[in-house]
């Protein structure tokens, strides 16, 4: 326990690391087969866990900074901090930072959302390219539904005189059947006539609701596109971006290393 409270004295941020989690430094930083841990260490980091990574924040959030340039961390509590993607307007919260761990906690919705806008470029595609045009579909219909109530009012006049018409009209009673079956298609197709006059009342709403949801979908691929051309600029593809992200402990541990446990913390 002195020795991690020395390494701290030290500004060591290095050995700090090594002594929180022996076993993860020994496997991946010195690629040992079996790691070496010591539970008072482990004990005393439980204990303390939220000072230490308040400690430790300082030097991994400056070279995480350089890393990832795109991301911006907003300390929530007493080494704590979420981050966000960018920092343009409505920018998304993108995760949580586990500082012990050298890790992002990513928004699995998010982050999700951002590899399938990628997997999508092979298509030609955005995101939400499918949704739009089926809205946008679906808006073409209802406007059609609105736009033909002219010609559904003369349908509805001329039915309701044939209606007139056969109840007027004296049936024999061999032609009864016949006559029936008539006016119940007649009556039927009065039905879907006033049916698509309700929906077309409706239609007006959908449009706008619609329309708004085109929007923010439209607002959201604007956003994603933001950052892809990010993470292109600074690794290249997606998947430079996930390797940097699955080797983030053993990167920053080295790069503790070559400056021999610290790094310039800026401001």
């Amino acid at each position: 326990m002195q020795t991690l409270a020395a390494a701290i004295q030290e500004q060591d941020d290095r050995l700090v690391y090594q002594l929180i989690d022996g076993e993860r430094y020994s496997k991946e930083i010195m690629q040992a087969k079996h790691g070496t841990s010591d539970e008072r260490n482990e004990q005393l980091v439980a204990d303390i866990s939220d000072k230490l990574s308040q400690y430790l924040s300082g030097n991994l959030i400056a070279y995480l900074r350089e890393t990832y340039p795109f991301f911006y961390f907003e300390q929530i509590g007493l080494g704590q901090f979420q981050f966000y993607f960018g920092n343009w307007w409505d920018r998304r919260l993108f995760g949580t930072l586990d500082i012990l761990k050298v890790q992002f906690d990513f928004n699995q919705t998010e982050y999700k959302k951002l590899e399938l806008a990628f997997q999508l470029e092979e298509q030609k595609k955005r995101l939400n390219s499918d949704k739009i045009a089926a809205i946008s579909q679906q808006t073409d219909q209802l406007q059609a539904l609105i736009d033909a109530q002219n010609s559904r009012d003369k349908e509805k006049e001329q039915v309701r005189l044939q209606l007139k018409k056969l109840a007027q009209d004296k049936v024999l009673p061999w032609e009864a059947s016949k006559a029936k079956e008539a006016k119940q298609k007649l009556v039927e197709r009065l039905s879907l006539l006033t049916d698509q006059d309700e929906k077309a009342q409706q239609a007006y709403k959908i449009i706008r609701e619609s329309e708004e949801k085109v929007l923010a979908l439209s607002k959201e691929d604007t956003l994603i596109g933001y950052e892809k051309q990010s993470i292109v600029a600074k690794f290249g593809s997606f998947a430079n971006f996930t390797a940097c992200n699955e080797s983030l402990y053993r990167n920053y541990i080295a790069d503790l290393i070559a400056t021999k446990g610290r790094v310039k913390i800026d401001g």
